[in-house]
């Protein structure tokens, strides 16, 4: 399914809390949307703040991306990209990216 191109300053968080705070630990440096750098495929990100109680999510990594488009050779990720969550296993939500650019 076609979905928004991720970015650098796009809103995600883990599932468990509205308040966590999700993001790309690097950025593709070469492809912009909107001015933000875009995420592909193979970069984790860092959970902040989650409050899944003694053993919060910390990192997440990405399980689905685009299927046609890539970056610097590498699956771009889309709003609707699947993410899975380490200890806990909950899933990252997308909440907001830019609305200009689309994938499939």
């Amino acid at each position: 399914m076609p979905g928004h191109l991720l970015h650098k300053n796009a809103i995600v968080h883990c599932a468990h809390t509205p308040l966590s705070e999700a993001t790309p630990n690097q950025t593709d440096r070469r492809v912009k949307v909107s001015g933000q750098y875009i995420v592909t495929l193979p970069v984790p990100y860092t959970v902040k703040r989650c409050t899944a109680g003694n053993s919060p999510c910390a990192t997440a990594i990405w399980t689905t991306a685009a299927i046609r488009v890539r970056a610097s050779g590498q699956p771009v990720l889309l709003k609707d990209s699947q993410a899975l969550c380490a200890p806990t296993g909950a899933t990252l939500k997308v909440v907001s990216t830019q609305t200009r650019v689309k994938g499939t």
